[in-house]
C-alpha cells in the first residue's frame, strides 16, 4: 500500500429533524449573525422555518439570502459576498444543493479574506482565512458539504472549480426531513450523482486509497439499495436518510479520489446548456461506463458485489458487465431525460461539446481509460 492523505469535514450530525437544532449545534462556532445561503423554491416551501426558529431561540442573527442560481455564475457568487459583508455576517450556512452549499463556500471565504475569485480558480490557490460554515444538504446528490470544491460557471460559460482544504465546513448537518418533498425528476437526477461520484472515485488512478474505496463501496451500496425505494415512496423517511448519508460518504470519497470523465463530459452540457449536473451525469454515463469496461474491470467488478449484481464464480469481465448493465439499466427507468437531444443538444453541438470537455484535464487524467478528441467525440455521439 502506498502513502495517502484524506481529510473530510471535522463533524457531521445525522438526524431526522436536525435541522430544527441548528442554532444549539452551531453554539460552539461562536457565531452571532448567520448569512443563510438557499434558493427561492426552498424559502417559498417552508424549508427553512424550523432553522431559523432554532437560530432564534439561541439568540443568533439571521439574514436569508435566497437569490442562489443552478450552476452558480461568478457574477451571482460575488453579489452574494458583497450582501453578507453589508449584512455584517461573521458565519455563513448553506441550506439546498450543491449551487447553494458551493455558493456558501466562496462567500464563507471571500467575505472574510481579500482575494478576488478568479485569482483561487485551481488547486490550493484559496489560503483563506474564511468565516465559520455550516452547510445543511436538502437533496442527496452532490455531497458538498463534506467537499473541498466549490463549481463556477464563468461568464464565458465555463465550469472553473475552487479546491482548498478551507472550503471543508466546520460541521454538516443531514436532516433527511429536508428531503421528503423532493420532486421525481431531481431525487432521480442527484441519486445518480451521487452514485456517479462513489464509481468515479472508486476507480479514479489518482489518489485512489483505502478509506475512499470503502467509502465508495458503501456508498454505492446505500444509494443503489435505496434509489428506487425514494421514487416508490418519496415519504420513506429511511431510505431518504439511506440516500443523503449514501451521498455525503460519496463525497468524502471523490473529495479525496477526484472524478474522471463522466464529470469531465458532464460540465460542458451544464455550461452551455444548463442541464442540471446530476442529469448531465447520468446523460454520459452509460457510454463512458462502457468505454472503460476493459480497463476497468476488476474495480467494475468489485462495485457489482456491492450492489449485488456479481454472481459467484463470474470473472472480472463478466462482473463488470453486470455491473455496467444493472447501472445502464437503472439509468433507464428514472424519471428524466435519456439522450442528449432530448436537452436541447444538436448534433452539430457534439464538436464543440467534446473540445470543451478535453479542456478539463484535472478530471480526464484521473479516467482509467486515457480519453483523446476522437473518444470524447464519440461518447457524445453515443449519447446523442
Amino acid at each position: 500500500m502506498t502513502g495517502f492523505n484524506f481529510e473530510t469535514t471535522p463533524r457531521i450530525v445525522c438526524e431526522q429533524g436536525g435541522s430544527g437544532r441548528l442554532g444549539e449545534l452551531a453554539r460552539g462556532l461562536g457565531v452571532r449573525h448567520f448569512f443563510i445561503i438557499t434558493d427561492q423554491p426552498l424559502l417559498q416551501a417552508g424549508l427553512l422555518a424550523p432553522a431559523l426558529e432554532s437560530l432564534r431561540a439561541a439568540g443568533i442573527a439571521a439574514t436569508v439570502y435566497s437569490d442562489v442560481l443552478p450552476d452558480p455564475p461568478e457574477e451571482r457568487v460575488l453579489a452574494a459576498v458583497l450582501a453578507a459583508r453589508e449584512a455584517g455576517a461573521d458565519g455563513v450556512v448553506g441550506f439546498g444543493g450543491g449551487s447553494s452549499m458551493d455558493t456558501a463556500k466562496l462567500v464563507a471565504l471571500l467575505a472574510r479574506t481579500p482575494a478576488a475569485l478568479h485569482d483561487i480558480y485551481g488547486i490550493g490557490l484559496a489560503q483563506g482565512p474564511r468565516l465559520p460554515l455550516v452547510q445543511v444538504p436538502t437533496t442527496a446528490g452532490t455531497g458538498s458539504e463534506v467537499t473541498p470544491i466549490a463549481i463556477v460557471t464563468t461568464p464565458t460559460s465555463e465550469k472553473k472549480g475552487v479546491v482548498s482544504p478551507m472550503l471543508y465546513p466546520d460541521f454538516a448537518l443531514l436532516d433527511s426531513h429536508l428531503t421528503l418533498g423532493l420532486p421525481p425528476r431531481l431525487t432521480a437526477m442527484t441519486g445518480i450523482d451521487a452514485m456517479v461520484h462513489a464509481i468515479e472515485a472508486f476507480t479514479s488512478r489518482h489518489k485512489k486509497n483505502p478509506v475512499s474505496d470503502a467509502l465508495a463501496l458503501k456508498a454505492l451500496a446505500l444509494l443503489y439499495a435505496n434509489q428506487r425505494k425514494v421514487l416508490e415512496d418519496p415519504r420513506n423517511g429511511t431510505a431518504r436518510e439511506h440516500m443523503l448519508l449514501g451521498s455525503l460518504l460519496a463525497g468524502m470519497a471523490f473529495a479525496n479520489a477526484p472524478v474522471a470523465a463522466v464529470h469531465a463530459l458532464a460540465y460542458p452540457l451544464g455550461g452551455h446548456f444548463h442541464v442540471p449536473h446530476g442529469l448531465s451525469n447520468a446523460l454520459v454515463l452509460r457510454p463512458v461506463l462502457r468505454f472503460n469496461l476493459e480497463h476497468a474491470a476488476p474495480l467494475y467488478a468489485q462495485l457489482g458485489e456491492a450492489i449485488g449484481t456479481k454472481r459467484p464464480g463470474q470473472g472480472p469481465i463478466e462482473g463488470a458487465r453486470a455491473f455496467v448493465d444493472a447501472m445502464a439499466a437503472l439509468v433507464a427507468v428514472m424519471p428524466f431525460e435519456q439522450n442528449l437531444r432530448s436537452v436541447g443538444v444538436d448534433r452539430s453541438d457534439l464538436p464543440m461539446l467534446a473540445e470543451d470537455a478535453l479542456k478539463v484535464q484535472r478530471l480526464l487524467v484521473n479516467n482509467p481509460r486515457d480519453v483523446a478528441l476522437a473518444d470524447a467525440l464519440a461518447l457524445y455521439e453515443e449519447a446523442f
